[in-house]
């Protein structure tokens, strides 16, 4: 034995071995911090401010199109948002938003493409509150069948979007066909 030792090895642990060791002390400590922040009901699950929409069916009064979301009716919903009893969407929490939107004609093909009038337009845009009030998009039919887009912008409290298409002419109610669909991405 050398001197002042006691005659007992004593092992060398590796750095690796105490950078784990302190990687699993950490997690398991946010995980009870976690746990215990859970069970007092401080932590709130993550706001999803979004909305997939079909077209809701039924006579056409004005250009106003009105929309429905339910996942009883497939694969429409509504989160975070509200629609009106209008099938109008309102906006509860300020922030960007991305829309899209894609409108097919009812009974359009090849052959009537010709008789439909040459300024078909499908708008969105904030029809509520007035004062803020402001077109989004405004898209052409450009003789076809299908007008289809989407952007990023940004929406306030209380901002109601509304979709608007040119009169006399009728959507497909089918959901494959049209939809129109909002999602926060930045607060």
């Amino acid at each position: 034995p050398e001197e002042g030792s006691s005659g007992c090895p004593v092992p060398r642990l590796s750095w690796m071995s105490v950078l784990r060791s302190a990687a699993i002390l950490s997690l398991t400590g946010i995980m009870a911090y976690c746990f215990l922040r859970v069970q007092q009901g401080q932590l709130e699950p993550p706001k999803r401010d979004m909305a997939e929409l079909q077209l809701h069916g039924g006579q056409r009064l004005d250009h106003r199109l009105r929309w429905q979301g339910s996942p009883a009716l497939g694969r429409s919903f509504v989160d975070g948002l509200e629609l009106d009893d209008g099938g109008q969407l309102r906006v509860r929490r300020g922030g960007v938003y991305r829309l899209h939107i894609q409108v097919t004609l009812a009974n359009c093909s090849s052959s009537t493409r010709a008789a439909r009038p040459p300024r078909a337009t499908l708008t969105v845009g904030i029809c509520s509150p007035a004062a803020h009030s402001i077109s989004l998009l405004r898209l052409s039919f450009h003789g076809g069948c299908v007008a289809a887009s989407q952007r990023l912008t940004p929406l306030a409290r209380g901002d109601t979007l509304c979709t608007n298409l040119t009169l006399p002419l009728l959507p497909s109610a089918n959901a494959d066909e049209t939809f129109f669909g909002v999602q926060l991405v930045h607060p």
